[in-house]
């Protein structure tokens, strides 16, 4: 059976738009060549997807038989920290051989300015010997997903939206309008893809700012989080940021060095985005220094202590593991010699460097019986109060526990 949309790239982007998509009445079928991978959606809610007629496939042909497409392969810094757009490439390619007239393709994925047109669009046309703007419509639309976060959704969060001509620009619109309350129109795709590089790199650079605050007020003996705590009273000009031992996530800080030549401009104009970059990276190591520093103060070495990581995902009360700064913060202890054990209600196993790491059965008496318990990401399920007591040592990365009770960041 044919369907109104396609989502191509079932992962952390692709299924909560497909979820949105069927709750809003479109047919909807999602299309990957590997398993959905999305870990913020539950099972039982992919269960009523599918009762309400949502289908997966992997099955091309079915692409050729939608109105619209939507992309949201998964696209990642490499080693070199320059974009991995080879997900996005075969997601076009796959695309392209089935590519009917009049349909509207729309990239999700986190691109630089110019991916949809100077890398994309080629793809398209080659393999289906359409033209953009004539044959097809094409757009971008940067994707402003928050996940776990119960208050702002796709319905109510304004979507922004850029084709690349006039007419590709209200078929998009149009398309998402049927999701979302509000659908911003940028004036183009360059436009639209510039969104999320200012968006992810305004949240990595005032991370950054937080977390280089974090250890100066350390070293003056100042309560960052009392200081953030009154800051953020002032209604104008301020907007409240915490530090953290790292910054997870999916969203990639972009740095203009590492973009393709075309796309790079000359004066290095954000040079703070790889400064940022530099700042948060440190701060796994600066976690280490701090628990060094507090076992030393109470006669123990790191060499043999043993140490409890609590949370080990990059956001609370969520089991997506990406980006999190925890296996690091492992990996370095296990450096020292500690003996390192975790605990998280959304993790059933967790592997550093391809060994198991022993997971915690009862919270409680792991933090009594541990030299030392990180708190890397606060889950709701933790009593902070009720660990302070029970822990030989506390370090609360997240400023979570009540001021006085334990050490924090």
């Amino acid at each position: 059976m044919p369907a109104d949309l396609a989502v191509i790239g079932l992962g952390h982007l692709g299924l909560p738009l497909a979820q949105a998509a069927v709750a809003a009445g479109i047919e909807t079928v999602g299309y990957d060549s590997g398993p959905a991978t999305d870990s913020t959606l539950t099972a039982a809610e992919v269960r009523r997807m599918s009762a309400a007629g949502f289908r997966v496939t992997t099955d091309p042909a079915e692409l050729g038989r939608v109105r619209t497409a939507v992309i949201c392969a998964p696209t990642q810094l490499g080693a070199d920290r320059a974009l991995d757009l080879s997900a996005v490439g075969e997601a076009g390619r796959t695309l392209a051989a089935r590519l009917r007239p009049h349909t509207t393709v729309i990239l999700e994925s986190a691109a630089h300015p110019g991916v949809t047109e100077d890398y994309l669009r080629p793809i398209l046309e080659a393999g289906s010997g359409l033209r953009a703007g004539r044959d097809f419509h094409l757009a971008y639309s940067p994707s402003r997903l928050d996940p776990g976060n119960r208050t702002h959704g796709i319905a109510n969060t304004p979507k922004v939206i850029g084709g690349l001509t006039p007419a590709c620009t209200e078929s998009a619109h149009a398309f998402y309008a049927r999701l979302t309350e509000k659908v911003v129109r940028a004036r183009g795709l360059r436009e639209a893809e510039t969104v999320q590089l200012l968006e992810t790199n305004y949240r990595h650079v005032n991370i950054a700012l937080m977390n280089e605050m974090a250890v100066l007020c350390h070293d003056l003996g100042v309560d960052l989080w009392d200081v953030i705590r009154c800051a953020e009273t002032k209604p104008y000009g301020f907007q409240a940021f915490r530090p953290g031992p790292g910054v997870g996530g999916r969203s990639v800080p972009l740095d203009p060095n590492y973009l393709p030549h075309t796309t790079r401009t000359p004066g290095h104009p954000l040079r703070m985005v790889g400064l940022a970059q530099e700042i948060n990276s440190r701060m796994p190591q600066y976690v280490i220094q701090r628990s060094a520093t507090l076992l030393n103060e109470h006669g123990k070495s790191a060499r043999g202590a043993r140490v409890l990581l609590l949370g080990v995902t990059y956001k609370p009360d969520l089991g997506d593991q990406e980006g999190a700064p925890a296996r690091e913060i492992a990996s370095r202890l296990l450096d020292l010699g500690a003996l390192v054990s975790y605990h998280d209600p959304y993790i059933a196993g967790w592997r550093v460097r391809d060994r198991p790491v022993p997971r915690a059965e009862s919270l409680y008496e792991a933090a009594a019986n541990a030299d030392l318990t990180i708190l890397l990401q606060q889950h709701r399920t933790y009593d902070l109060q009720g660990l302070a007591v029970k822990a030989q040592l506390l370090l609360d990365t997240r400023g979570a526990s009540p001021p006085g009770t334990a050490h924090r960041l």
